[in-house]
């Protein structure tokens, strides 16, 4: 059998608006180390993973003080207009280094909790997979639709829903036909999985630890601090 690499793609050109903090959130302060950095090292540390490309803001002037930036296992790649443009983008750099078997996965800067467990069972799990598929917990509370002035408008069945994480993981090719197409279609996706959803494929769900939380407001700075204390 012919062995496949392992890549990662890591968008992180967004500024964070809803952080209310003038430093986009990658770059926030988490346990001693920028946001990113703790990303970045869920992934340098593995086995597995053959490199990182990093998806940069253009002129970004927090990057280059990272200390992690000139590890030898990244790559860096400058971010569009949307996340969608930055992961095509990220895909384009790997051309002519990635094979079209090999897999990647997509990842946001701003989730620094993965565990290297999640990681194994998600590469474990989908490695085998025909199509690819992502990590996602299923969703545990009541869930209700809004409508006009915040009021109740439905109950949704909850059974069958999932809140999609990152990372996500594909071929390298099919991603990137995928990607590329939705874009040229004008379909801005939210994640890499519903581009390939878009082919008629049907990724896989594999069930990944709630810890795994995308930072996106202040008081998840606190939570991540308490995850990644725990597992200190």
């Amino acid at each position: 059998m012919t062995s496949v690499n392992y890549w990662v793609v890591i968008p992180a050109a967004g500024i964070g608006s809803r952080m209310q903090s003038d430093t986009p959130k990658q770059y926030l302060q988490l346990a001693g180390k920028p946001v990113l950095q703790h990303t970045l090292e869920c992934f340098l540390q593995h086995p597995r993973i053959r490199a990182v490309v990093v998806v940069l803001a253009a002129e970004d002037p927090y990057w280059p003080a990272l200390s992690i930036a000139s590890h030898d296992r990244i790559m860096t790649a400058t971010g569009g207009s949307e996340r969608c443009h930055s992961v095509l983008n990220g895909l384009k750099t790997l051309a002519g280094v990635a094979a079209g078997n090999d897999w990647v996965l997509v990842h946001d800067a701003a989730r620094p909790c993965l565990t290297s467990a999640d990681l194994d069972r998600l590469l474990d799990t989908v490695g085998d997979h025909a199509v690819g598929g992502i990590l996602a917990a299923p969703v545990r509370d009541t869930m209700k639709r809004g409508g006009a002035d915040h009021e109740i408008a439905a109950t949704v069945d909850r059974r069958d829903l999932w809140h999609a994480m990152t990372p996500q993981m594909f071929r390298y090719e099919k991603l990137l036909k995928a990607l590329s197409t939705a874009l040229e279609n004008r379909e801005m996706v939210t994640d890499e999985a519903q581009a390939m959803e878009m082919t008629g494929v049907k990724p896989l769900l594999v069930e990944g630890h709630i810890s795994n939380i995308k930072i996106t407001q202040m008081g998840d700075l606190d939570v991540a601090q308490f995850y990644l204390q725990r597992r200190e």
